[in-house]
């Protein structure tokens, strides 16, 4: 597994489709932020006083609301699957994980032990939760590959598949500090192709390390 050849694979991937990544994209990382800050702001607004402190109210929904509605955003990391796979995408395919209830309670569920073993170990220190964070990392699309597996099984079967492919995938996410740089330089404009590459790229990066494990087995 060279970086090299994943971000290569990720670019012959996005050929023809970079509209269709940026539209997918942009809508899901829309809907994922728009919707928390439309409900604060009608909390806000007074309509709750009479029942609520809506300031706590508030608060408490900014960190309750985007883990509910992370589906959304599973679903984003299943259309860049797809993609690398070279199958038939389409827009829809971000509320794939909506389709079911069992699907959507999975990915809410996946996201909060994912987020409460980062949290835990980030108590530890900073960078033990940065660890953790990347061998959990392939979780996303082990639950599109694996609908029935357990939430905790695939956060165990996202560790062990990264065992001793932590810091290629480190070294990966790296590589992107340039498109950074040039995303803040064009006031953001950059992200709408920054943010399609680096998903290509660890959709591509997922697809090698299952090729990798299935060769250890």
């Amino acid at each position: 597994m060279r970086v090299r050849d994943i971000k290569r694979d990720a670019r012959a991937a996005l050929k023809g489709q970079w509209g269709f990544a940026v539209l997918v994209s942009f809508l899901a990382l829309f809907i994922y932020s728009a919707v928390p800050i439309v409900i604060e702001s009608i909390i806000s607004g007074g309509f709750w006083d009479f029942i609520y402190d809506e300031t706590a109210l508030s608060a408490a929904l900014g960190y309750i609301l985007p883990i509910f509605l992370f589906p959304i955003l599973m679903g984003h990391y299943w259309v860049y699957l797809s993609m690398v796979r070279r199958e038939n995408v389409e827009v829809k395919g971000i509320f794939k994980p909506f389709t079911t209830s069992l699907q959507y309670w999975k990915s809410v569920g996946v996201s909060f032990l994912v987020n409460i073993y980062i949290m835990l170990w980030m108590l530890l220190f900073i960078i033990p939760g940065i660890i953790k964070g990347i061998a959990y990392s392939q979780v996303y699309f082990i639950l599109k590959d694996h609908p029935d597996i357990q939430v905790n099984d695939a956060v165990t079967m996202s560790r062990r598949m990264m065992d001793g492919y932590k810091g290629k995938y480190f070294l990966m996410q790296l590589s992107f500090i340039g498109w950074w740089i040039l995303s803040i330089l064009t006031l953001g404009i950059g992200l709408f192709w920054l943010v399609p590459y680096i998903m290509a790229s660890t959709a591509s990066f997922y697809e090698n390390l299952k090729l990798e494990s299935e060769k250890e087995i």
